[in-house]
C-alpha cells in the first residue's frame, strides 16, 4: 500500500522548490522516482519541472496521471516507488488516478498545486484530495507589497478566465489585507479594459494595481 502526500499554496509560497527536495531525499535514499507535470505548464521548460528561482528536474509532461504507466510500460512503472507530480490542478482525474497509484500500485505520491484560484476558489481537484491525504502541508511566501506572509495569489493580468498558465508577469503572492484591497482594483480596471481601448490591457491592470499599493 502506498501513500499520498499534498504540498499545496499560493503561487510563488516555495511548492515546487519543496516538491524538488522531496524527489531529492527519496533518490538519496536509492528509491525510484518519476516526476510528472501538467502538459499545460510549459512557461519554462516543456520536459522539465522548474522552479521560479531556476532548480529544475527532468520529468513527463501528461494530461493525466493515468497516462504514466502507458508512457513508460508495464515494467518500468512497476519499479517505481515514488511519484512527484507538480502543477496538479491542471490535471485531469487527479482524484482517481492518485488514489489508484497509491491503494492499487503501492506508490508514493507526491502532489504540489495549487489550493485555490486568483478568486481563492476551487481549482481543479487538489482540495478533494485532502480527505485522501496522508500529510497535508500548506506553504505560505512573502506578500509583494509587505513583508506579511502570503496567503492568496493576486492576478494582475486583464484576463479572467480561470486557467491562465503564466509568472510574476500575470500574478502576485499577496496577504489577506492586500487580497482585499487590490483583487477590488483589479476587478474593477479589468472590467473597463478591452483589447479595442487598450492594446495592452494586463499592463494597465499592473500599473493600476501598483498604484494603489504604493499609495
Amino acid at each position: 500500500m502506498g501513500s499520498i502526500h499534498i504540498i499545496m499554496g499560493p503561487m510563488f509560497a516555495g511548492k515546487t522548490t519543496a516538491l524538488i527536495d522531496r524527489v531529492e531525499d527519496a533518490q538519496r535514499l536509492g528509491q525510484a522516482v518519476v516526476v510528472v507535470k501538467s502538459a499545460v505548464d510549459t512557461r519554462y521548460s516543456v520536459d522539465q519541472v522548474v522552479t521560479h528561482s531556476g532548480r529544475r528536474v527532468p520529468c513527463f509532461a501528461l494530461q493525466r496521471l493515468g497516462q504514466l504507466r502507458g508512457r513508460l510500460g508495464e515494467e518500468a512503472y512497476r519499479a517505481v516507488q515514488v511519484v512527484a507530480v507538480d502543477e496538479a490542478q491542471f490535471l485531469e482525474g487527479l482524484v482517481d488516478d492518485v488514489r489508484a497509484a497509491a491503494e492499487e500500485d503501492g506508490k508514493t505520491v507526491i502532489v504540489a498545486g495549487l489550493n485555490g484560484d486568483f478568486r481563492r476558489q476551487r481549482f481543479g481537484q487538489i482540495l478533494d484530495l485532502v480527505p485522501l491525504s496522508d500529510t497535508v502541508k500548506k506553504l505560505r511566501g512573502r506578500c509583494k507589497f509587505c513583508e506579511q506572509p502570503s496567503l492568496f495569489t493576486l492576478r494582475i493580468a486583464a484576463s479572467t478566465q480561470q486557467q491562465l498558465v503564466g509568472g510574476a508577469d500575470a500574478y502576485a503572492p499577496v496577504c489577506r489585507e492586500h487580497y482585499h484591497d487590490l483583487e477590488a482594483v483589479r476587478r474593477a480596471v479589468a472590467a473597463g479594459v478591452g483589447a479595442a481601448e487598450h492594446p495592452e490591457p494586463e499592463a494597465k491592470v499592473a500599473q493600476a494595481i501598483a498604484g494603489v499599493s504604493q499609495a
